[in-house]
């Protein structure tokens, strides 16, 4: 089982190839990989309850797709409640992931 961390840091509003990133996290998560995604900058921006794409989310994190936001972004943008499941991380964590022997790592 391969590990990859998935690193947005477009929002979807501003940038429609936002959305085929979903189905790919999908079909990772589908094969029994491990994988993760770090909303990071305005990637966070989903994440918002009550945001247009928190079923997107939702459907990840079903899928067994760890979801993290940064917590800086978050503060930065004053989203204070996030989609169920959507876990606040830091920029800290997302290095030693990246750091990870055997980690697949891409930034989008």
């Amino acid at each position: 089982m391969a590990k990859y961390l998935v690193i947005e840091s477009r929002d979807p509003f501003d940038s429609s190839d936002s959305n085929y990133l979903s189905d790919l996290l999908q079909g990772i998560a589908r094969r029994g990989n491990g994988t993760t995604l770090f909303l990071v900058q305005n990637g966070v921006l989903p994440a918002r309850k009550g945001s247009k794409y928190n079923n997107t989310l939702a459907e990840l994190i079903q899928s067994n797709v760890t979801v993290l936001a940064d917590g800086f972004s978050l503060r930065e943008r004053s989203i204070n409640k996030l989609v169920d499941g959507v876990q606040v991380s830091d920029v800290e964590q997302l290095v030693d992931m990246l750091l990870e022997p055997g980690t697949k790592a891409m930034w989008h």
